[in-house]
């Protein structure tokens, strides 16, 4: 039976990938699993949910300034190099697998050093700084995109083989999807989100979208707000939670289903984070993209720049972004079938499905 190490931390765009590939692996050989996150981030939430054993490492991103607080985090790290060593030593991993935040940085290395075969997985265009410095120490460096490998020149082996998607969003049909929301034949879909908190530009956007679609018929829009922003998105809209504010709009904090969502939907209105573009992707979704703009090295912006290069989506850039923008793009795509069609089958030859298999198969390929 393997033993298999898997750390990422901070943000959903790292754990997410995690856990997509631990399913994957678990899926495909009898294995011992051990998650490396830290005990303030999302991981400490999600990951024990998914029944994965879970271990802590104290350490944070440094200061790039000389202070008292940077020799703290400096001596945390230190630390935590020393615990991330002797969890090798004790677990006896075959293999070290990270998706990047700063916990992988002790762990990866500690693995490194010590023989134990080593994989890291970068989802962004733009290389984080964690996964740079690791890629040269490590086995392997998977890439969500093709544009990542320039990052990566003196890594011992780079393999593109984009980010994994969860395989619910593969499951559902579009008939599925509509079925589920109830939508009628030929309406128009548009499915609005901006992540799991919400994104204020978007929403504040789409308040004069849902005024002017209120009502219209052959358009739906599935907007998901955030759980921070939704109260606030009603009340610019004088509605109250559980009323239907409008027959063509469909509001509400967050959605567990989104995979059927995806299923169902026509055009995106998304951030650019890797993780939701590879899920449109793999489900051919046109889109228009708002990447945040204050994503470490605006790699969001360089997402975006990907699939719009591919003929695959429209970018806004978020300080110019307005309601009237995003009313007169819905409105071209709607009456603009054609373009849809063209723009579905550009996203579909980026998506790759089998991404969190590939890693999977990569890791157990250098798997001692």
């Amino acid at each position: 039976m393997k033993r298999i190490i898997i750390s990422g931390g901070g943000t959903g765009g790292h754990i997410y990938p995690a856990i997509t590939i631990y399913k994957e692996i678990a899926a495909m050989t009898d294995a011992e699993f051990l998650y490396i996150g830290t005990e303030h981030g999302l991981e400490a939430t999600l990951v024990p949910k998914e029944g994965i054993p879970f271990k802590t490492l104290p350490v944070q991103g440094l200061d790039r300034n000389l202070s008292w607080r940077a020799l703290v985090t400096l001596g945390k790290t230190m630390g935590a190099l020393f615990k991330a060593n002797k969890i090798i030593s004790d677990f006896k991993p075959d293999v070290v697998i990270g998706t990047g935040g700063y916990v992988c940085g002790p762990i990866l290395l500690a693995a490194a050093l010590r023989k134990v075969p080593t994989l890291i997985q970068e989802q962004n265009t733009i290389a984080g700084v964690t996964n740079k410095i690791l890629s040269r120490f490590v086995d392997v460096v998977a890439v969500g995109f093709e544009e990542a490998k320039a990052a990566f020149k003196k890594a011992k082996r780079v393999e593109y083989t984009g980010n994994p998607v969860r395989p619910e969003v593969l499951i559902d049909s579009r008939e599925e999807g509509r079925e589920f929301f109830n939508l009628k034949d030929g309406e128009f879909t548009v499915l609005i989100a901006g992540g799991s908190r919400g994104a204020r530009s978007i929403n504040t956007a789409m308040i004069e979208v849902h005024k002017h679609f209120k009502d219209v018929k052959g358009i739906k829009l599935i907007h998901v707000t955030g759980t921070n922003e939704y109260d606030s998105v009603l009340n610019a809209l004088g509605a109250t939670a559980g009323d239907s504010y409008s027959e063509s709009s469909l509001i509400m904090p967050y959605l567990h289903d989104m995979p059927k969502a995806l299923a169902a939907a026509d055009l995106a209105v998304f951030r650019a984070g890797a993780v939701g573009l590879a899920e449109l992707t793999v489900r051919g979704i046109p889109s228009l993209l708002i990447p945040y703009p204050y994503a470490a090295e605006d790699h969001q912006t360089y997402n975006a720049r990907a699939l719009v290069s591919a003929g695959a989506a429209r970018m806004i850039v978020d300080k110019m972004l307005s309601g009237k923008d995003l009313i007169s793009e819905i409105e071209y795509y709607k009456q603009n079938p054609g373009e849809l069609v063209r723009m579905s089958k550009a996203a579909k030859s980026l998506g790759k499905p089998q991404a969190a298999h590939h890693i999977a198969a990569l890791a157990l390929g250098i798997a001692k």
